[in-house]
């Protein structure tokens, strides 16, 4: 349950979303096989795949440093460009 923009609490929510054609005619064929509605079939989805995300922890960027002084001085103050062909001078591309 849900507090709504105006203080009213929300139980449901009705929407529209656009679903992939093979992906919908599965999913109306599994909730028939099980008696289900194909909204219960979707809220359970949700419902697994938000538990999933959200057990997994968040990415952290580690930073990568590089000891040395910079560039070096040849590429210092060049384009992309140069330095580009720099780094890959001797590795053939």
């Amino acid at each position: 349950m849900t507090t709504g923009p105006g203080g009213y609490i929300l139980t449901h929510m009705k929407t529209t979303i656009d679903i992939a054609d093979g992906l919908f005619l599965r999913s109306k064929k599994l909730a028939r096989q099980r008696g289900l509605t194909l909204r219960t079939l979707v809220e359970e989805g949700l419902h697994a795949s938000l538990a999933r995300h959200e057990q997994q922890a968040p990415f952290r960027f580690q930073p990568v440093t590089a000891k040395g002084k910079g560039l070096a001085v040849e590429v210092q103050g060049e384009g992309w460009a140069t330095l580009r062909q720099a780094i890959y001078r001797d590795r053939g591309a």
